[in-house]
Formats: C-alpha cells, sequence, structure tokens
C-alpha cells in the first residue's frame, strides 16, 4: 500500500481482517478488500456490501474517529444528505495503536472537478442542482446547535476555523516552497490574490459554528442526475470561522456553478474573497508534500488553484 506520511502505521488487508475478526466477529464472513483510492488520513477497506473499515494512517489519528463516533450523529440528523454512521469504534489491538471505525457504505460516484472531468460534468437536471444541493449542505451544517459540551472538546479545534489573516505566514511559505519546486503556477499572481484575501478576511463577521473542514471533491459523492448524494470524512469536523467550507466552490463547480452556488448561500464580498483564499492556500500546501505521493490529488487541487486564481 502507498505510503504518504514519515510516521505512517503498517497497514494492510491481513491486519484489517484479524483487528475485524477479533472484535467484531459477525463481520467475520465479510470480505475485507482495500479501496484502490485511500484518503491521506485513513487507510480504507470495503467490508462486505455494506460497510467501509477506516484505520487512521498516523499515530493520534484515532482521535478524528472517536470525534466522528461523538458527533456524527448529530451532524445527520440536522442535514438532509446522507453522511456516513459509525456503526462500531475498534479498540488499538494487535500491535495497532490507534482506535479504528466500520463505517457504513454510501452509494453514489466519486465527484470530479469539472476541469478534470472526461466529458462537461453536468451541474445537475436544470444545470445548477449540485451548487444548491451544496449550498444547502453547508448552510445546514452551519445551523447545527453548538452544545455547550463542545466547548471542551479539543479535537473541535482546526487551524481551518481561524480567521484567515493568521495563516499569512503558512501561506507564504507554501508559496515560497511552491516557487522551488518549480510548480505550474504564476506564484506572483497567487500572492497578489492571496493579499486581497487576508485584507478581506480582517472584514468578515466572526460568527463560530460547526464546519466539515475538508469539503473538496475526494469528500462528494453525486447521484445519476449530478446531485449531491453523500458528503464522506468528517475527520476536520470543527467549530469556527466557517468560511473554509466556501472552498468546494473552487473545486467541484464552475464558474456557472459557482455563481449558483454563492446566491443560494447568500455570501458577501468579504466572506467570498476570503473562500478564495482558503482555496489557494488549501492547493498550495499540497503540492510540496503530496507532489510525488498523490499524484491524483495534486492535479485536482491544481485545478482548484487555477480557478481561484482566475476569480
Amino acid at each position: 500500500m502507498t505510503t504518504f506520511h514519515p510516521d505512517e502505521l503498517p497497514i494492510d488487508a491481513t491486519l484489517v481482517r484479524r483487528l475485524v475478526d477479533s472484535a467484531f466477529p459477525t463481520y467475520a464472513e465479510h470480505e475485507v478488500v482495500a479501496l484502490p483510492r485511500s484518503g491521506s488520513s485513513n487507510a480504507l477497506f470495503r467490508l462486505g456490501d455494506d460497510a467501509l473499515v477506516r484505520l487512521p494512517r498516523q499515530p493520534g489519528g484515532g482521535v478524528s474517529l472517536v470525534k466522528e463516533a461523538a458527533w456524527l450523529p448529530s451532524v445527520a440528523a440536522g442535514v438532509s444528505v446522507a453522511v456516513p454512521e459509525i456503526l462500531e469504534l475498534g479498540e488499538p489491538d494487535l500491535g495497532y495503536p490507534e482506535p479504528w471505525a466500520i463505517t457504513s457504505w454510501l452509494p453514489g460516484r466519486r465527484l470530479s472537478p469539472p476541469a478534470l472531468a472526461p466529458a462537461p460534468a453536468p451541474l445537475g437536471g436544470d444545470g445548477g442542482q449540485l451548487a444548491r444541493d451544496l449550498a444547502t449542505f453547508v448552510a445546514e451544517i452551519r445551523s447545527l446547535e453548538v452544545p455547550g459540551r463542545a466547548a471542551g472538546d479539543e479535537s473541535l479545534a482546526w487551524y481551518r476555523g481561524l480567521p484567515l489573516w493568521q495563516l499569512d505566514a503558512e501561506f507564504r511559505d507554501a508559496a515560497a516552497q511552491c516557487r522551488a519546486l518549480g510548480t505550474a503556477l504564476d506564484i506572483d499572481h497567487a500572492l497578489d490574490v492571496w493579499g486581497s484575501a487576508v485584507e478581506a478576511s480582517r472584514q468578515v463577521e466572526r460568527v463560530d459554528t460547526w464546519f466539515h473542514g475538508d469539503l473538496l471533491t475526494e469528500n462528494l459523492l453525486v447521484d445519476d442526475s449530478g446531485g449531491l448524494a453523500g458528503v464522506l470524512d468528517f475527520g476536520g469536523l470543527a467549530i469556527g470561522d466557517p468560511t473554509v467550507d466556501l472552498v468546494v466552490a473552487w473545486e467541484a463547480l464552475d464558474a456557472a456553478g459557482r455563481h449558483e452556488f454563492r446566491r443560494a448561500l447568500h455570501v458577501d464580498d468579504a466572506a467570498w474573497t476570503t473562500g478564495r483564499g482558503w482555496a489557494l492556500l488549501i492547493a498550495m500546501i499540497t503540492f510540496p508534500y503530496y507532489g510525488q505521493s498523490m499524484p491524483a490529488r495534486c492535479a485536482e487541487r491544481m485545478a482548484m488553484v487555477r480557478a481561484a486564481l482566475a476569480g
């Protein structure tokens, strides 16, 4: 299995089979099959027809699965699109040091960025359904109640909930690395767009809400009509400034879709420009780290950064 991190934990189908059989023998007859495209945070294995096994790739990664087990039921009850259900939460065992999970398998096909789709990607039957579905999901997750017990949960604090201006040094470091790598981008243009986004972020009214945190095509499923069928991977679920979830407009949608998404969500100029900055940041930190190990992800992020640079 491909590795993505210097501290990657050894994981293979044999380990998954042993963990499942030991902890949850009711799944003993369910075949374990590694998925051809696993995530960078969790190794993914199909378990029979209706379930998925997720194992954190790095030490400490199990915290996100424990968080999902605690909070996904509340999310599922408050959004109108399908999200995974944590069916079982496994304990460290057999030399594997992290919590792991069995989740439900969601139907649908993985969304491709419009710029990378083999044919023009439909936005739905009337040309904008996906954009409106995404806007609905973002609005719904922002509107979920933040219970008092969330205040003491350190797993719900993440850098993607910070005001964008606080990440200026991180972006400039990523831009310098991309320049040194010869990344096929206009770095000077990116720095100009970033500067505008930083200034805009100072004008965004800070209202802390729930946010998904990784609302990108690799975590989105669509149905046969092109509408949103499911949202995956809530490992980035957190509470803070939710502007980061606007990045989906620059990766999952074309220009017409972005216009419809913004209109449906009622996004003002400051928040929109800030979201454009988040799209640049998330894309450009990808290239130095995953440039060799995840070419498909880098292609998707390149499409996103180019869309953001184009406006």
